[in-house]
């Protein structure tokens, strides 16, 4: 799969970005947490149903400056700015897990540059808080002084030990038993986690994350008027089924897509390609 990076500097501000296809009606990717403009899960059936795919890496993450992120509608305003730079007047946006709220952002203020909206596993108002253990514990473990060691650690041990690294971390993506969520992967699938561990940083953005999911309003998802595929894994267990419940109650033309697949990676594993099939029919029939 062929990836052009690039970066973008404007206002003193830097966006890092990727494009991944030649042509086609172009697709906004706001990747999830720990990621970045390398992502791609889902990425090779787009391109190879003529989509051209965009992502940049979001406020704090890769090379794009984290004080884009001290608000949610400034950095959105970012996002738009380099679309101007690419000479694109409208996209698909697509928001996977944290990138949720920046793609409910980005489709209720600027309508008339997003054709539609799909979210993908995506949080869809406020997450984790600081009374919960999950959030304090990312304080510490994806603090900008110490993700790089994390993901380190991360990455090593997932490279000599997939299987079992995949096989502890699973609870963290999906309410089922390991024995279930094992009858539903393959070897390929464990490969491609490993690779997701070895690629993901967290820099400034995760904890930029934890902060812009306070930002979104009901009054943001009422706004949308594009078209929105929701799509959610009823056995995820890193974002909660209740987010996409909210926001097929809140967005005015939403459809929500519940998944059988094993957890929050619905690009991975048993339905993956249920999971790709209904996306593309999404986007070729309101393209």
């Amino acid at each position: 799969m062929e990836r052009m990076i690039g970066t973008y500097t404007v206002d003193d501000q830097t966006i890092e970005y990727s494009i991944t296809g030649e042509k086609g009606e172009p697709i906004l990717v706001m990747h999830g947490g720990h990621s970045n403009c390398y992502e791609s899960f889902g990425y090779d059936a787009l391109v190879e149903s003529g989509f051209m795919v965009i992502t940049p890496s979001r406020a704090g993450y890769g090379q794009t400056s984290k004080k884009m992120g001290d608000h949610l509608s400034r950095a959105c305003d970012y996002y738009m700015k380099l679309l101007n730079y690419l000479e694109i007047e409208s996209v698909h946006v697509l928001a996977m897990s944290a990138g949720g709220p920046s793609g409910l952002y980005l489709a209720a203020h600027y309508p008339d540059r997003v054709k539609t909206l799909t979210l993908q596993s995506a949080v869809t108002k406020e997450w984790h808080t600081p009374k919960d253990k999950i959030y304090k514990l990312a304080q510490i473990l994806f603090h900008p002084y110490m993700e790089k060691m994390t993901w380190k650690l991360t990455a090593n041990m997932s490279k000599f030990f997939p299987e079992f690294m995949f096989k502890q971390m699973v609870s963290s993506f999906s309410t089922l038993p390991y024995q279930q969520v094992k009858g539903k992967i393959m070897a390929e699938d464990i490969e491609a986690f490993r690779k997701m561990t070895c690629r993901q940083r967290s820099g400034y953005g995760f904890l930029i994350d934890l902060l812009q999911t306070k930002e979104i309003t009901p009054t943001d998802l009422h706004a949308i008027s594009p078209q929105t595929l929701i799509m959610h894994s009823q056995h995820d267990s890193a974002v909660s089924l209740e987010h996409a419940h909210y926001a097929h109650q809140h967005i005015p033309n939403a459809n929500l897509c519940m998944l059988t697949s094993w957890g929050h990676l619905i690009w991975l594993g048993e339905g993956s390609e249920e999971t790709e099939a209904n996306l593309i029919d999404f986007l070729t029939r309101h393209s």
